[in-house]
């Protein structure tokens, strides 16, 4: 046995992750969820405290062995293989309570948090439980880090923002369940198995074939747009009715990423920034100590890319790295590109132009992104949105019927 294979087992064996992922229940989650989370609240509960540095600095192991724990051992899925992709929620959160708790362990002052709710008055309590939820830092001092908020077009009246988030997660609900219909009915038929298969259908010349999975690819990235813009929504009314949140601590998630004129204007300000922190945590920040200012943003995606390879994995443990690696790590030398282009010529990548070569690259490496995800198996994965569309079959015929059309050219 290897000492990397001897490492493993040991780990396993110490930390008491099963061979095999135990369904979740209530004592699973009591007994490797719960853990975690608690142990989360309390490192913000410190990180928000004076004078606690030495005791986030030893507790930090235990966070992290406990996060990893449970990304090991429970099965979000209860079995079914058609719903796995929770189990990349799982692995997702308990990646964050690692990354954040990092962060915060190493803070040498406290917090400070300058956006509350006007009617409140300062709490620790509540300034930690803040802490916790806020993943884009909107309304805290982190050394300096800021994420792009867009401007807001929302009514400012607080029942009139719920009601507002009510309707975009009702619509952005239904966009995402059309869109995934779609992609559903046009990935070749291996795609849609557990096991994975491709995006790419070689019985079709290879324009045709490029073309085709080009619009899987675009059509999956809007799916995960208007997804992802429906959690949103739907975290935004707990937090306002119950929380007592005021809408200003809930900017917009997105900047209409379609309109994005660089590859700078897309990834730093119109795609959402909720992530954004924790890739710099991972790998913006160490990999700037070495490389400086271009460190920051070929770690940032190089971490985005073990990141997104590891919620594959929960999907699919054969599926190979290299097409997050390729896929997100692309995205580095493009926007270093713009900035070369900058320092050449004095202007901004922009315009219409600068549209069609953020598309076009965009495109060129997403292919290469969702390639991975299709031989992961994601498409292999049920949505409970799209099995209750209404217009699941006009979806349906209309895509078939430019299906027939590709195989016709």
């Amino acid at each position: 046995m290897s000492f990397a294979s001897f490492a493993v087992v040991f780990l396993r064996n110490a930390l008491g992750v099963p061979s095999t992922k135990i369904p979740i229940d209530g004592t699973t989650l009591v007994s490797y969820v719960l853990p975690p989370s608690v142990c989360y609240l309390v490192v913000a509960l410190l990180a928000v405290t004076p004078q606690t540095r030495t005791v986030r600095v030893a507790l930090w192991p235990l966070v992290a062995l406990l996060a990893l724990r449970a990304a090991l051992s429970v099965d979000m899925s209860l079995g079914r293989t058609e719903r796995k992709y929770l189990n990349i929620d799982l692995v997702f959160f308990m990646l964050t309570v690692a990354a954040r708790t990092l962060y915060w362990t190493f803070a040498k002052e406290p917090l400070v948090r300058y956006l509350r709710p006007a009617t409140s008055s300062p709490s620790t309590i509540m300034d930690a439980l803040d802490l916790a939820s806020n993943l884009r830092g909107h309304g805290w001092e982190w050394s300096g880090y800021r994420s792009y908020i867009p401007r807001d077009t929302r009514p400012a009246n607080r029942m009139a923002f719920v009601f507002f988030a009510f309707i975009s997660a009702v619509v952005h609900a239904l966009i995402c369940g059309a869109l995934h219909r779609a992609v559903l009915t046009l990935v070749p038929v291996g795609a849609t198995i557990p096991e994975g298969s491709t995006i790419f259908d070689e019985t079709l010349p290879f324009p045709v074939q490029y073309l085709r999975a080009s619009i899987i690819t675009t059509l999956t990235a809007l799916a995960i747009y208007a997804v992802l813009q429906m959690s949103y929504d739907l975290s935004i009314i707990p937090a306002i009715l119950v929380l007592g949140q005021d809408p200003a601590q809930w900017p917009p998630a997105f900047d209409a990423p379609w309109r994005a004129t660089s590859l700078s204007d897309f990834w730093g300000r119109r795609w959402h920034q909720v992530l954004r922190h924790i890739f710099l945590i991972l790998g913006g920040y160490p990999l700037s100590l070495v490389l400086g200012r271009a460190g920051i943003v070929i770690g940032a995606f190089l971490a985005s890319a073990v990141v997104h390879h590891i919620g594959q994995l929960t999907l699919n443990s054969q599926v190979e790295f290299w097409w997050m690696l390729v896929g997100f790590g692309m995205m580095a030398p493009g926007i270093l590109a713009e900035r070369a282009f900058r320092q050449l010529t004095g202007k901004r990548v922009g315009g219409v132009v600068g549209w069609i070569w953020t598309m076009t690259w965009l495109l060129l490496w997403g292919n290469v992104i969702v390639e991975g995800f299709a031989r992961a198996g994601l498409f292999g994965c049920a949505s409970f949105i799209d099995s209750s569309l209404p217009v699941r079959i006009p979806v349906e015929h209309l895509v078939i019927g430019f299906n027939v059309w590709l195989y016709a050219i």
